[in-house]
């Protein structure tokens, strides 16, 4: 029986999972890269890493499950969306280090271009707000940066591409230079109401279109891993953006079906159809997928720093030795003792978009442990999601029922009941957690007939666990009251350049 490969490229390591045709998982890889933080606020990666280890763990995965490339019925490519990589057409060599979706070193560019007021253009267009989080005002800022960029770049010598771009070009040898709908939506160039770029916004941020890769749908043949790799011949048939393949892979088919993947940052995307509603509430319109010549689309709000506490706590503090001794560390006090932390490492996204804010801590005493701390970092995850669900409701009109919950940190329970105490509805924990791995191998398996159709996907999706609210709804507003305080502490730290 054959089986579908998904790469997941992701924003802290990249991993490869192989999954046979019931949608289980037969085996992972994965490896940790660096992260680059030159200065202050800016974050970036070594696209050679990011092929280096994604191909790594490709081969691993194989050699776990006992197979061989003619065992794969589908490639399929899921990855860390906004992330901006420039390279040279001829060599393949990236011009500098990859500047990552958490860098804020153009947030200086995006005041500038909402003081000439140009967001109601962008959010039209683009259903996106302006922020340095999306990949346009990067490639700006590398043709303006790196030497000689901008004139390779107008002799159409240079490429431009988000990771899954970056990965298809190397796994194909230079062939072919494509991304899907959903990761162009991430860009500031793509129209999402034309399905095209749109030269408008190229012109506005200084891009030459020769830079653009090709725009495809996210479930179809797009071509053959080349020679010379460990997956010759594989055709690669799928790709989207993590958050995109999440919802896919957690069945949420149907509109007002809603999802949030705990990774190291925090994406709740709820399905809007074939509508794409304008956000009132500093939430984004985006396309969930492309699949034969049809769009659909979704309402998300993106947190920055979800997981990326845990990792903080672990590497920065020092006060757990693995992520996962969090949690027995938080579940060792009986509350947070009043300790606040707001995670705004990187600035805050949606609903706030706040490039300035930088994290807090508040309400210490000297009978703050460090029992407090981690789980104030880990309440900090639910109440931003909470935030953007409050968002989304007043949006979409849809009142929430219940939230597919995954990514990493959907596996810490006392995260997950909190979670559910919250929002007040139901927490669903899938069977199969992979669910970003999973939707790109979906969207694989799809193109390639190794499964059926849309219902044939739907009737794996399986309930692990189900995490009712249980706290009071007057406890729930005195947490989040404090919160909101915690926020106003949080937000403007840090001076405009």
């Amino acid at each position: 029986m054959p089986h579908v490969l998904a790469l997941d490229q992701g924003t802290t390591s990249s991993r490869a999972i192989v999954f046979d045709h019931a949608g289980s998982v037969r085996a992972v890889a994965q490896r940790e890269f660096r992260q680059i933080f030159p200065r202050s606020g800016w974050v970036e990666h070594d696209p050679r890493e990011i092929w280096a280890s994604q191909t790594g763990v490709a081969v691993e995965a194989l050699a776990s499950a006992s197979l061989r490339p003619r065992d794969l019925a589908a490639i399929g490519i899921t990855n860390q969306r906004e992330t901006a990589i420039v390279w040279d057409r001829e060599t393949g060599e990236p011009v500098m280090n990859a500047i990552v979706w958490q860098d804020r070193r153009t947030a200086p560019l995006c005041d500038r271009l909402r003081a000439e007021g140009k967001e109601p253009l962008i959010r039209e267009k683009t259903g996106l707000v302006i922020d340095a989080y999306f990949s346009g005002t990067k490639v700006a800022w590398i043709l303006e940066n790196v030497p000689g960029a901008r004139e390779r770049a107008e002799a159409g010598k240079l490429a431009f591409g988000t990771v899954d771009s970056w990965l298809v070009w190397n796994l194909t040898g230079g062939r072919l230079h494509l991304t899907d709908a959903s990761n162009a939506s991430r860009t500031l160039f793509f129209n999402i109401h034309t399905g095209e770029w749109d030269d408008e916004l190229l012109g506005l941020l200084g891009v030459p279109r020769s830079l653009m890769p090709e725009v495809r749908g996210s479930s179809e043949v797009y071509g053959t891993v080349s020679a010379g790799h460990d997956l010759e011949d594989v055709p690669i048939a799928g790709i989207a953006g993590d958050q995109q393949a999440a919802l896919f892979g957690q069945a949420c088919f149907t509109p007002g079906l809603t999802k949030n993947t705990y990774g190291t940052g925090c994406f709740m995307l709820q399905n809007t159809g074939d509508k794409a509603p304008p956000s009132r509430h500093k939430l984004v319109t985006t396309v969930a997928w492309r699949r034969d010549g049809r769009t659909e689309y979704a309402l998300e709000g993106s947190v920055f720093i979800a997981g990326a506490v845990v990792q903080w706590l672990r590497d920065g503090l020092g006060i757990i030795r693995a992520s996962s001794d969090v949690e027995a560390l938080a579940v060792s006090v009986p509350d947070n003792g009043g300790v606040y932390l707001v995670p705004a490492f990187a600035g805050l996204g949606a609903p706030h978009w706040d490039a300035y804010a930088r994290g807090t801590i508040v309400g210490i005493t000297r009978g703050t442990s460090a029992g407090h701390l981690a789980r104030a970092a880990l309440e900090s995850i639910a109440y931003q999601v909470s935030d953007l669900a409050d968002a989304m409701q007043s949006d979409s009109g849809v009142p929430l029922a219940e939230l597919r919950a995954d990514g990493g940190a959907a596996g810490n329970d006392m995260l997950m009941q909190f979670q559910a105490d919250l929002l007040g509805v139901p927490v669903l924990r899938p069977a199969v957690t992979e669910t970003t791995a999973l939707g790109a191998a979906y969207l694989a398996g799809l193109a390639t007939g190794f499964w059926s159709s849309i219902a044939d996907v739907a009737g794996q999706w399986r309930v692990e666990r189900r995490f009712e609210p249980a706290m009071g709804r007057d406890r729930v507003e005195e947490l989040r009251s404090q919160w909101r305080r915690a926020l106003e502490r949080a937000g403007g730290w840090e001076s405009p350049a």
